[in-house]
């Protein structure tokens, strides 16, 4: 055991996916990998807290060559314990679904051209025509817009490609959308999870099941889906924001580090 582990004064350090350790085309930094590896080497507990779907999560643990005991993904939808009995090596520790009927409807009738996807809670990833090939998986299916409706989600995705940011803003903010959480992506995209629910609440989970002290809690993204997860970081730790993250995403953090092009992941951990 480290002395890091030994002393009790381990962190937790919990890493957004896009835009924060991988570059737009999905490559890795070896700056950025050395440095994860390090720290958990040293004896921390590093771990991905993502908005992407089980399928597309697990590779980049192997990318990034670590195994934490816990990942959050579906914006914390999901959370993922270690299992060596797992097909995966990860089993579902805890799932969280809603009807997504109601809020598609709702969205379709303000957004006619949006295209539409819902993740279940054994990770099958349905989604309407011309979805971008990018964010789909293996197991992903195409399906008409009605069969989304009767599915127990643990996420719902909404793309306008038709929308500048701005337009897309002010389209959600007119839906109103009480009864979920959402988040708004870099561009015209939207992830809506069940009420209450998100990066946050699924980390705190974690915590207390690791047993570390939320003053030694480091939560580092780039996104509008990381603002709670940055409240809740630098409420007694560290809530770290990527510099080219919208400004009320860094308004939310607690530091700001360089960019995912200069290695900015690299940097923070370095300070550990």
């Amino acid at each position: 055991m480290s002395a890091v582990a030994a002393s009790g004064d381990r962190w937790l350090v919990a890493l957004d996916i896009d835009g924060t350790v991988l570059h737009e085309d999905g490559s890795l930094s070896d700056m950025v990998g050395a440095e994860v590896r390090r720290v958990v080497a040293d004896g921390n507990e590093v771990m991905l807290a993502t908005g992407r779907s089980v399928a597309t999560t697990l590779p980049v643990l192997d990318l990034l060559g670590i195994a934490p005991q816990f990942v959050v993904c579906a914006n914390g939808a999901i959370t993922l314990e270690r299992d060596v009995d797992a097909p995966l090596g990860y089993r579902r520790e805890h799932v969280e679904t809603f009807d997504p009927g109601p809020v598609l409807t709702k969205i379709r009738s303000h957004l006619t051209e949006a295209l539409f996807a819902v993740e279940d809670e054994e990770g099958h990833f349905l989604h309407t025509e011309a979805f971008p090939q990018t964010v789909l998986a293996d197991g992903s299916r195409q399906v008409g817009f009605d069969e989304l409706l009767g599915v127990d989600a643990t996420r719902v995705v909404v793309i306008s490609p038709d929308h500048d940011m701005e337009d897309f803003l002010k389209v959600v903010e007119r839906m109103g959308l009480h009864r979920v959480s959402y988040s708004i992506g870099w561009t015209a995209w939207l992830d809506i999870a069940p009420d209450g629910v998100n990066k946050a609440t699924g980390l705190e989970r974690v915590r207390e099941r690791l047993g570390i002290s939320r003053s030694r809690v480091m939560a580092i993204g780039d996104g509008r889906n990381d603002i709670d997860m940055f409240r809740w970081a630098g409420e007694s730790g560290r809530a770290v924001a990527m510099s080219q993250a919208p400004h009320d995403v860094i308004e939310a953090a607690t530091e700001v580090t360089a960019s995912v092009h200069n290695d900015g992941v690299a940097a923070v951990l370095a300070t550990l």
